[in-house]
C-alpha cells in the first residue's frame, strides 16, 4: 500500500476534499460523513458504511462512512467525526485525500475464528495489529469479539492474545527490583482499595507504579476518582519521575499506549455484553506486562450482582489468569473476595474519594469495610513482594496505616502528580428512604451501579451515592437508606425516579 506522502501526489483531484469538523461524538470510532452527490462517492464506489482511508499531511486514518442529503454537508466536503479529526491532526480548511484502504488480510483469520478453527500466534498478531491501527470498523471488530466470546479461546490462544496486545503498543521498563500491581476484575461498587494499598506498599518500601482505567460502565473507575484528588493524564516519563521520587503513582492508563488494542475491543465488547474469560484475561494481563510489573495481586469478588457470580466461575478465571501469568513471566496470585455488596459508603468519583481520605487520615467515621479489605490486599502485596512474612503482611499495612506513613506518602504521591486537592460537593441532594422497618437483608450492586450513573456519575465528578445502611443492618420505617448526589436538578430528578422505581436495591424484610 502506497504511504500518504505518495498518495497525495498520484490522487487525482477528485479525490481531495476540504475537511470539516462536524462537532459529532462516535466515541473512539473514526467516522467520515460524504454527501450523496460528492464525486468521490461516484469515482470511487463508495456507498453507506464502506471503509475509506483518509490521508493528510503524512497521517492516515480508515473512517467507516456515512452519506448525508441536503444542506447539512457541502459535496466538496468531508465531514469527520471528533475521534477521526483527532487521530488525524485535523485543522479547518485542511484538504485530504480519500481513497479505499489495501485489502484487510487478517479478516481471513477472523473468519476461520469464526467457524471455529484454532488459531495460531500470527494470527493474532496479525489481527490485533490492524485493530491497534485502526483499520477494522466496529462490524468486524464485533465479529472478531464474538467468535472468541464464551469458551471460544483455549489456553494457548489466550496466551497468544495476550502477547499480540503487548507487542502493539508502548512498554514501560523499571529496571531490575521487583514491580508490583494489583487489579480488581470489578462489579462491586465503592471498592476503590487501590488508592490506599499504593500508598501503603510504598511506605513499606516496594515499587509499585499503578496504571488504572477510567470507568466503561461503572459510576467511577479509579482514575475518575483519583482525579479528583490530583492530575492523573501523565505521560511515560512524567510517571517515571513520579515513581522515582515516590516509589508509586495512580495514573490514567489510557495517557501512555499500554496495550491500545484492548482500549478498542471493549468499545465494541461492553455493547454486546458478552462474557469471554479469555478476553478479560488478555486485557488485565496485557496492561500489566505492558506497564513493567513483575508482580501482580488481582482482586476478584464473588457474588450474585458482582462480574464474576459463582464460585465455580472464580475458579475457572483463577486457573486461567495463573496460567497465563506464568505464560507472561508474571507472578500472579488471585484472591477471592466478598462480592456481596458494595464496600464503603461513596459511589461515585468524589464519593469514593472522600473514603479513601477518611482512611488514609485515620479518621473515627472512616468506613471500617474499606478500611479492611485494603489492609487485607496491601498485605498479600507485601507478601507477594516478600518484604513481610507470609501471614504477616496484614500487620506490617496496618502499621504504614496507624503511623501515618502511608497519608504522608499518598499526598507526595499527589504533589508529585501536579497538586492534591480537595474533592467536589454535589450541590443537589436526595435521600431514598426505606419504607418498612426491618432487617438488610440483601444490596443490588448493579442497580445502585445504574442509580449512580443516572445521577451523572462518573462524568459529573460530585454525582453518586452515600449508601447508609450494610447488610444485616436493621433499619427503621423511613430512616434514610442512601443519598443520591447529583450536579443539577433535572440530573437529581431523573435518578430519583429511577431509585423509587427499584424498592429492592437495598432488600429490607420486617422481622418475624
Amino acid at each position: 500500500m502506497q504511504d500518504a506522502r505518495s498518495s497525495a501526489q498520484t490522487a487525482p483531484a477528485a479525490n481531495r476534499l476540504r475537511l470539516r469538523r462536524l462537532g459529532i461524538d462516535t466515541y473512539q470510532e473514526p467516522v467520515l460523513y460524504l454527501h450523496r452527490d460528492c464525486l468521490v462517492c461516484h469515482s470511487e464506489g463508495f456507498e453507506a458504511q464502506s471503509r475509506v482511508e483518509i490521508d493528510l499531511n503524512g497521517r492516515t486514518v480508515v473512517a467507516t462512512l456515512n452519506v448525508v442529503s441536503g444542506d447539512f454537508l457541502s459535496p466538496l466536503e468531508a465531514g469527520l467525526s471528533e475521534a477521526a479529526w483527532r487521530l488525524l491532526r485535523a485543522a479547518e480548511g485542511d484538504v485530504a485525500i480519500l481513497h479505499h484502504p489495501a485489502p484487510l488480510e487478517s479478516l481471513g483469520h477472523v473468519r476461520a475464528k469464526v467457524y471455529g478453527r484454532r488459531l495460531t500466534a500470527a494470527a493474532f498478531d496479525a489481527i490485533i495489529a490492524d485493530v491497534a491501527a485502526g483499520r477494522y470498523s466496529d462490524l468486524q471488530l464485533a465479529a472478531f469479539v464474538t467468535a472468541c466470546a464464551g469458551d471460544g479461546l483455549n489456553p494457548d490462544e489466550t496466551v497468544a492474545l495476550t502477547r499480540a496486545m503487548v507487542k502493539v503498543g508502548e512498554r514501560m521498563s523499571w529496571g531490575p527490583g521487583l514491580v508490583m500491581d494489583k487489579h480488581c476484575v470489578g462489579g462491586l461498587p465503592g471498592n476503590r482499595t487501590t488508592m490506599i494499598i499504593v500508598p501503603v506498599v510504598a511506605a513499606c518500601g516496594l515499587r509499585m507504579p499503578k496504571t488504572s482505567s477510567r470507568a466503561i460502565t461503572s459510576p467511577a473507575g479509579t482514575a475518575d476518582t483519583m482525579e479528583t484528588l490530583a492530575p492523573v493524564d501523565l505521560d511515560v516519563p512524567q510517571i517515571k519521575r513520579v515513581v522515582e521520587r515516590c516509589g508509586g503513582c495512580v495514573v490514567w492508563g489510557g495517557a501512555v499506549r499500554l496495550s491500545p488494542a484492548d482500549d478498542v475491543l471493549i468499545r465494541v465488547e461492553r455493547p454486546l455484553d458478552l462474557d469471554s474469560q479469555g478476553q478479560l484475561v488478555a486485557s488485565v494481563l496485557s496492561k500489566k506486562a505492558a506497564a513493567g510489573s513483575t508482580h501482580v495481586l488481582i482482586d476478584m469478588p464473588v457474588g450474585p450482582t458482582a462480574k464474576v457470580r459463582s464460585a465455580q466461575a472464580a475458579a475457572i478465571l483463577q486457573h486461567q489468569l495463573e496460567h497465563v501469568g506464568q505464560a507472561m513471566g508474571l507472578h500472579v496470585r488471585v484472591a477471592l473476595t466478598d462480592g456481596l455488596a458494595p464496600v464503603g459508603r461513596g459511589i461515585g468519583p468524589a464519593l469514593e474519594a472522600r473514603d479513601v481520605l477518611s482512611v488514609l487520615r485515620r479518621e473515627a467515621h472512616a468506613p471500617a469495610d474499606l478500611a479492611l479489605r485494603s489492609l487485607e490486599l496491601a498485605g498479600m502485596v507485601l507478601e507477594l513482594g516478600n518484604v513481610a512474612a507470609p501471614g504477616e503482611g496484614m500487620a506490617m499495612a496496618q502499621g504504614a496505616l496507624d503511623d501515618g506513613s502511608a497519608w504522608t506518602k499518598f499526598q507526595e504521591i499527589c504533589e508529585a502528580q501536579g497538586g492534591m486537592r480537595e474533592p467536589p460537593i454535589a450541590p443537589c441532594r436526595h435521600e431514598i428512604i426505606a419504607t418498612r422497618s426491618g432487617s438488610v437483608t440483601a444490596i443490588d450492586n448493579r442497580r445502585l451501579a445504574r442509580i449512580a450513573k443516572l445521577a451523572g456519575a462518573p462524568k459529573t465528578p460530585s454525582a453518586g451515592i452515600d449508601l447508609h445502611v450494610q447488610n444485616g443492618e436493621f433499619v427503621e420505617r423511613g430512616q434514610p437508606l442512601f443519598t443520591l448526589h447529583a450536579g443539577s436538578p433535572g440530573a437529581l430528578a431523573y435518578a430519583v425516579e429511577y431509585a423509587q422505581s427499584q424498592s429492592d436495591t437495598v432488600h429490607v424484610i420486617e422481622d418475624a
